[in-house]
């Protein structure tokens, strides 16, 4: 047998037959040639989508969407990626909306930043899984490093807590549920849900948070066993903010009732208005209770990395466990986002081993294993290497640069907005949401006035704004992600919104 080393550069361009024909598809140093040219192909669709867009949206209704989607013959092969690549044009790019764009204020999409692509290409194509040391080896660590300095931002001490990336908010919030409910179930009632189920109180339980706060832990509840009859939606006060006083009462009711609080949600950034929950005495409360905090920041974790905005996260160290979104605060390709706890022994609560891969008989410290803090995730993308490739090339000195922008930008906005007598502001943000309503003395019904002007902007792409209802009214929403957005640019919507406003008729 010969053993001769073959230069890299040699192998990726020697053609083989072993991999010519119906091979020459797998990701392989034979077929390296092949993955360039795709990549590059992509490439220039990617410059297209880029260079050929001047508004956020195409303004394609869903009907048509629908129906150019469903003529499409998957059982029938495309001969080239030009004719793929086409096809993915005409059904998709054309239509993506370009969150890039100033025009675009309306969700919580960021735009994103080039060292997370370049890392996105790694993740994509070595497609390691970050549940065991021998699928990801480095990547093990690496994501532990970043947990690490993420909780080192947050005020933990990074020896003693610990966490895992997920796949979004949403999931980081079930993971803080699940702590809530089967801590206060060992520690208060000596039962272990995990191996017995829920205890016979669990139809009591009752876990607090303010009505502005996200949909997701109704379903999580639901999820859980617990039912979403478990959550109890308190009151905020004017500036939307979870309402303290409003706690301590339903908390004392609810004790009354015969019901038991198993712990608090804060939080750092609420969907509608970007207001941050009053945490030190949320904090205060919970330890009253000797009950779990969690805090949901996953938009107000950007204020981690700011000097200028950080203190508006004080009180956030003493919670249990935090909600963290990269991909909504620190420009990060979707999913990017992490569940932190402040005690790293809570996790064990989440530890199942299996044989196959992560046995008992295992040295989790020799052989270190990540599944060991998931809750949903088997297989998992290394999603922590582009926040890795991000703070390597552009350091959070500059991703504080650019949340410090969008905020006062948002600043600046509302005082336009607040002094222009054809728009009311609802309320004022710690981040970056606006909620307001165009007006018009002539019109009473300023609901469908601006629902006019919503769905006019959205089907002309020019801009793309939200909406939202607060006491059954409807108003229009800003979310600024973006810090290459201009006060000259809002200016510009602010003025194509009145120019709708004034072309809306009650015959229409």
């Amino acid at each position: 047998m010969n053993n001769e080393i073959i230069p890299l550069g040699e192998v990726i361009n020697s053609p083989s037959p072993h991999f010519s024909g119906k091979f020459n598809n797998i990701f392989h140093q034979n077929n390296y040639d092949h993955y360039r040219s795709a990549i590059n192909d992509t490439l220039d669709l990617v410059g297209k989508f880029l260079h050929r867009n001047d508004k956020p949206f195409s303004g394609i209704e869903a009907k048509k969407m629908k129906t150019m989607v469903q003529h499409i013959d998957l059982n029938r092969k495309l001969s080239s990626y030009e004719e793929l690549l086409s096809e993915v044009d005409d059904i998709y790019v054309k239509h993506a909306t370009a969150f890039h764009l100033p025009q675009y204020v309306a969700h919580l999409n960021c735009p994103i930043v080039i060292p997370a692509l370049a890392g996105e290409i790694l993740v994509s194509a070595i497609n390691s899984s970050q549940d065991t040391y021998d699928q990801s080896a480095g990547g093990t660590f690496m994501e532990r490093k970043l947990i690490d300095w993420t909780a080192e931002k947050l005020g933990y001490n990074p020896d003693e807590s610990d966490g895992v990336f997920t796949a979004g908010g949403s999931q980081s919030n079930l993971m803080g549920l699940v702590m809530m409910r089967d801590c206060f179930s060992q520690k208060k009632l000596n039962h272990n849900i995990k191996l017995d189920g829920l205890p016979s109180e669990a139809g009591r339980f009752r876990i607090f948070i303010s009505d502005k706060a996200h949909f997701s832990n109704q379903k999580n509840a639901s999820i859980m066993g617990l039912g979403e009859k478990s959550i109890v939606k308190v009151p905020t006060d004017k500036r939307f903010r979870m309402d303290i006083t409003l706690l301590k009462k339903y908390m004392k009711r609810e004790i009354l009732m015969g019901n038991i609080p198993i712990g608090i949600i804060a939080t750092a950034g609420t969907t509608d208005f970007g207001n941050i929950d009053p945490l030190e005495d949320i904090a205060n409360i919970a330890e009253q209770h000797n009950i779990w905090m969690h805090v949901d920041a996953a938009y107000g974790c950007a204020l981690l990395l700011s000097d200028k905005y950080r203190h508006l996260l004080n009180g956030i160290e003493r919670a249990d466990s935090v909600t963290i979104d990269y991909h909504k605060s620190f420009f990060q390709p979707i999913s990017s986002s992490a569940f932190i706890v402040k005690n790293k022994r809570e996790l064990r609560i989440l530890k199942h081993h299996a044989d196959y891969l992560n046995p008992e008989e295992m040295d989790e410290e020799e052989i270190p294993a990540q599944i060991n803090k998931s809750i949903i995730q088997s297989t998992r993308r290394f999603d922590a290497l582009k926040l890795w490739f991000t703070l390597r090339m552009m350091g959070q000195e500059q991703l504080a640069e650019y949340t410090d922008r969008v905020i006062d930008l948002t600043k600046d906005i509302a005082e336009m907005i607040t002094e222009d007598p054809q728009f009311e502001l609802l309320s004022d943000t710690d981040l970056s949401v606006l909620v307001f309503r165009y007006m018009r003395s002539d019109i009473k019904d300023l609901n469908a006035l601006n629902q006019f002007i919503k769905m006019k902007l959205f089907y002309s792409g020019e801009i793309l704004v939200a909406s939202t209802k607060v006491d059954g009214n409807l108003y229009l929403k800003f979310t600024f992600l973006n810090p290459i957005t201009t006060t000259e640019d809002v200016h510009q919507i602010l003025n194509k919104i009145k120019s709708h406003g004034e072309d809306f008729s009650t015959d229409k």
